[in-house]
C-alpha cells in the first residue's frame, strides 16, 4: 500500500460527506427513510396484533412459519398464541432491516458517480494520483458509516417499539442470535455488496435512475426471504444465517473485483462524453 494512500482515501470520504449531507435533500432521505421503514415496520405488526385474532392468523400460511419457528424454539409454547405471532413477525426485521443499508448504499454509489460526471467533477478527479481502489474504498466507506448507523439506531428504535407494543418476554425472543448476526455481519456484508453493485450499475448507466433501477435488484432477495420465512418454507436459525453470510462475503469478493475492472476510468470519461 502507498503511504499516501490512507490520506487519499480520506480525502474522497471528507469530499462524499460534504457533498452529501451539505444536501438537505440527500441528509434528509439518510436520516427519515431508515426510520420511515422501521416505523412501518412497527405499525403494520401492531395492526395485525390488535385487529386480527389467532383463530383468523392460524388458519393462513402464516401457521407453517409458527410451526417451523416453534420446532427451533421450544419454549416458544409457554407463550400465548398471539404473543407467539409477535414472535413470528418480530424474528422477519433482522432480513427486513437490509433495506436500509441496501437503499443508502446504492444512492451513494449512483450519485456520488453519475452526478459527478454531470456536473463536471469526475474527470478532474479521475485525473488525480488517487487509484482506483481508493476512489472506490473511499466511496464506499462513506456511504458505509452513514448506513451503519442508521441501521444500528433504527434497529435500537425497533427494540424500543417491540418492548412497548408486546409484553417484556416477546423481547427476550427477539435478541436472537440471529439478531445479532444480522446486524454485526449481515448489515455491513450486505453494505458493501449493495455499494458495489451501484458501482457496476453506475458504469453501464448514464443517469442516477436508471443506475439504481439495475441496483435495487438486491431488495429482491431480501423480500423473498421474509416472503419463505413467513410461510414456512425456510428457517434461518444461527447455522443458516452463518453459512449465509459466509456466502454474501465470497460473493463480495466476486464483486469487488467486478467493479474495481469495469470502473475503468479512462472509457468511463470517454464514454459519457
Amino acid at each position: 500500500m502507498n503511504k499516501n494512500s490512507p490520506h487519499r482515501i480520506k480525502n474522497v470520504i471528507l469530499k462524499e460527506w460534504r457533498n452529501t449531507f451539505f444536501n438537505l435533500n440527500s441528509a434528509a432521505v439518510i436520516i427519515f427513510l431508515p426510520l420511515l421503514i422501521t416505523l412501518q415496520a412497527l405499525f403494520v405488526i401492531y395492526v395485525v396484533i390488535m385487529f386480527a385474532s389467532a383463530d383468523s392468523l392460524n388458519s393462513t400460511l402464516l401457521q407453517n412459519g409458527l410451526n417451523l419457528l416453534q420446532s427451533s424454539i421450544p419454549s416458544l409454547s409457554s407463550l400465548s398464541t398471539i404473543d407467539q405471532f409477535q414472535v413470528l413477525f418480530y424474528s422477519q426485521f433482522p432480513i427486513y432491516i437490509l433495506l436500509i443499508p441496501v437503499l443508502i448504499s446504492i444512492m451513494f454509489a449512483t450519485f456520488s458517480i453519475i452526478e459527478e460526471k454531470q456536473y463536471g467533477a469526475l474527470e478532474p478527479l479521475l485525473a488525480t494520483p488517487v487509484r482506483t481502489w481508493e476512489l472506490l474504498l473511499g466511496k464506499a466507506t462513506a456511504g458505509a458509516v452513514p448506513a451503519l448507523i442508521m441501521t444500528w439506531i433504527c434497529a435500537l428504535v425497533f427494540l424500543i417499539g417491540v418492548n412497548w407494543i408486546g409484553s417484556p418476554d416477546i423481547l427476550s425472543y427477539v435478541l436472537s442470535p440471529a439478531w445479532w448476526i444480522s446486524l454485526l455481519l449481515f448489515v455491513p456484508l450486505v453494505t458493501i455488496l449493495s455499494f458495489m453493485l451501484g458501482v457496476i450499475a453506475s458504469s453501464r448507466t448514464k443517469d442516477p435512475k436508471s443506475a439504481q433501477n439495475m441496483g435495487i435488484i438486491i431488495i429482491i432477495p431480501v423480500l423473498l426471504l421474509i416472503g419463505m420465512q413467513v410461510s414456512g418454507f425456510i428457517a434461518l436459525n444461527t447455522f443458516n444465517m452463518m453459512i449465509m453470510a459466509i456466502i454474501i462475503a465470497i460473493l463480495n469478493l466476486i464483486i469487488l473485483k467486478a467493479a474495481v475492472y469495469l470502473f475503468q476510468r479512462e472509457s468511463i470519461v470517454v464514454k459519457w462524453k
